[in-house]
């Protein structure tokens, strides 16, 4: 297997951004499978001046835990590389189609509805599960 690069994926849209990283819907090229890829273009230097920033040791221990989980509840894991021409970390996974609870939360504020409570309660297990999983 080799490794991968950004140019193996075209970018279908932008899903979410956050302080340090953006999210896509991407295809790879090769198998035509719909993946999330999320770039981490944030590493700064650690405060004692070490050759390894402290921002790259917590992205790289994100990738340790998430390619040692595997369950239903939990986004599942592909694939993690360093992109150099873009100077970003790329952690390929799972995508969720329907969205995460945020888009649900945010999709009931606009349309003014509200959620079932059964929709409630399996949201609250399943994440609960996922938690439970990860501690």
């Amino acid at each position: 297997n080799r490794t991968s690069t950004l140019r193996d994926f075209e970018v279908i849209s932008k899903l979410g951004e956050g302080s340090f990283s953006c999210v896509f819907k991407v295809r790879r090229y090769d198998d035509q499978v719909v993946y999330a890829l999320k770039k981490d273009s944030q590493f700064d230097v650690g405060q004692d001046g070490s050759d390894v920033p402290n921002r790259a040791l917590e992205r790289l221990n994100e990738v340790r835990i998430l390619a040692s989980v595997t369950h239903p509840n939990i986004i599942n894991y592909k694939e993690a590389f360093f992109d150099d021409s873009s100077e970003t970390l790329c952690i390929v996974m799972e995508i969720a189609e329907a969205g995460d609870i945020l888009k649900k939360i945010n999709d009931h504020i606009k349309n003014k509805t509200y959620f079932q409570e059964s929709e409630i309660w399996k949201a609250f297990i399943h994440m609960t599960r996922g938690l439970k999983t990860l501690h």
